[in-house]
């Protein structure tokens, strides 16, 4: 297997823009991997996303030059798992609390004796169904791990989890964050993006990579100044959404008379 290029351009001195592809759409997923943007990120925590309809997404990108992450729902070893056998190389796992936490998502992406990652190469598109005939050898070297931090207990915990071995970067999640420190539905409040400049710092001093979600251009922008390599600055269904809302607004639809 050759080297995973996500994690050289984390290594890297260019920060790298990515978006959210929330849509559970291969043609959404498709429209996007072909904008120009850094990286994409595929979910399954808060979207209509199984382990079928992310391969299909899988397939719909893989022709473009473009970094693919996806993120389960929690950090289910047997989910991840999936996910790996289907072939993704670049995990980003929600709700990191503690360092054993972060321990045991890595062992999950790594075979006996260093992980848990049951074997099963010969039925995986990952090895290209063995194909790939020393993938049991090298799958561990083309993979990533980032774990996301978006609690105040995490935060407590954030330069422990940071130093694990295997964890390739840290990413902070600002609405879950700002609700763990009591400022639902406001991630931008002066408090939460004071912490959040704090922990990206935290985070490029334990020698990881720090990445953020923030979809206004400002706060974007404020957070590389802090020290965020890798930066999600926007989603599909949210362009969809504000964009449809302007045609509407441009055309005063709904505002008409009988």
């Amino acid at each position: 297997m050759t080297e995973n290029r996500w994690a050289e351009l984390l290594r890297g001195d260019r920060t790298q823009y990515g978006m959210w592809i929330a849509s559970g759409n291969a043609y959404s997923a498709e429209i996007c991997a072909g904008s120009g943007m850094d990286w994409l990120m595929l979910d399954q925590e808060h979207v209509p996303n199984d382990i079928r309809s992310t391969l299909t997404q899988l397939q719909a990108t893989a022709a473009y030059p473009v970094e693919v992450l996806v993120r389960p729902a929690s950090a289910d070893p047997v989910a991840i798992k999936q996910l790996l056998d289907i072939g993704v190389t670049n995990l980003i796992v929600p709700m990191i609390e503690s360092a054993d936490v972060a321990r045991a998502v890595v062992a999950a992406t790594r075979y006996p004796p260093e992980g848990i990652r049951g074997v099963g190469s010969a039925l995986a598109r990952a090895s290209r169904w063995n194909r790939v005939s020393d993938y049991l050898i090298t799958a561990d070297e083309g993979l990533t791990v980032t774990v996301q931090v978006e609690s105040v207990e995490g935060l407590d915990a954030l330069p422990h989890i940071a130093s694990v071995d295997g964890v390739d970067a840290v990413f902070i999640g600002p609405a879950d964050l700002a609700a763990s420190m009591g400022y639902l539905g406001r991630p931008d409040t002066p408090e939460v993006v004071e912490t959040i400049e704090k922990a990206l710092q935290t985070i490029t001093a334990c020698g990881k990579a720090a990445g953020v979600n923030a979809f206004d251009e400002s706060l974007a922008r404020r957070y590389v100044d802090a020290g965020a390599h890798f930066v999600l600055v926007g989603a599909d269904v949210t362009l969809l959404a504000r964009g449809s809302e302007a045609l509407a607004a441009r055309y005063n639809c709904g505002t008409r008379p009988d």
